[in-house]
């Protein structure tokens, strides 16, 4: 008998008039599974993404997580069931330090006593003790990227949705991420929309392709890499002159 998914969406759709963003997709994530979401532009990602997290009430189709429907709910009501939302645009306390903006996240759901604790260990696992006490409203993009996911993760969520979290990192803040998701997988679900794809090569164990609103194909990070058609929607030129 299979693992019964923690996260699952049947025939989810989202329609913008006459354009059908979000085509009947069917996706399913286990409890400890880090999946990622990847395809070309338009193909549907952030729209799916934003139905997943109530930015968007879905036209048709369900989105069920822990046996709990999610369609209609509002984002905070989402995050208070056990999600942890990370969009692209970094949503911090400007005017307050890394520290204070991380215990605030924990402080929702924990004692004082307790979210010192959790903000310590989050600003370990991160690698961001440094900039513990520095104004997030002065820092730079990746860096405000970092300090939003230890926020995030001080919820303690048992699933987390990132939509390109690695946007504007150096190369050394996208390993660093990297090595943060991959020692997530198997205490908590992650799901992991991205367009860069050395970063999914890094992360990626199962890979969800979406095209034109629909899911094309879904399979191991090196099944994905090399299917032909993958690399012609995906990469488009690229595939053309690869080897």
């Amino acid at each position: 008998m299979s693992e019964p998914a923690l996260l699952a969406t049947s025939g989810l759709t989202m329609r913008f008039g006459g354009v059908v963003a979000v085509d009947q997709v069917d996706f399913a994530v286990k409890a400890g599974e880090l999946r990622c979401l990847i395809g070309p532009n338009g193909a549907g990602k952030s729209t799916f993404f934003k139905c997943l997290t109530g930015q968007l009430r879905p036209t048709a189709g369900s989105v069920v997580f822990a046996d709990q429907e999610l369609r209609g709910a509002t984002t905070h009501e989402i995050v208070r069931k056990g999600i942890g939302i990370k969009t692209q645009v970094p949503n911090l306390f400007d005017g307050l330090p890394a520290r204070e903006n991380i215990a605030l996240s924990a402080l929702q759901n924990h004692s004082k006593k307790r979210s010192e604790e959790i903000t310590d260990q989050m600003l370990e696992l991160i690698a961001i003790t440094a900039l513990a006490n520095r104004d997030v409203g002065h820092l730079a993009h990746g860096e405000r990227q970092l300090v939003e996911l230890a926020m995030v993760l001080a919820g303690q969520p048992r699933l987390v949705l990132l939509d390109e979290p690695a946007a504007g990192m150096t190369a050394e803040e996208r390993g660093r991420l990297a090595n943060v998701l991959r020692e997530l997988a198997g205490d908590m679900s992650l799901i992991v929309v991205e367009h860069d794809m050395q970063f999914i090569r890094d992360i990626a164990t199962e890979i969800t392709v979406l095209h034109r609103g629909r899911v094309f194909l879904e399979g191991d990070v090196a099944e994905i890499m090399a299917h032909r058609e993958v690399q012609e929607i995906y990469l488009g030129k690229e595939a053309n002159g690869a080897a």
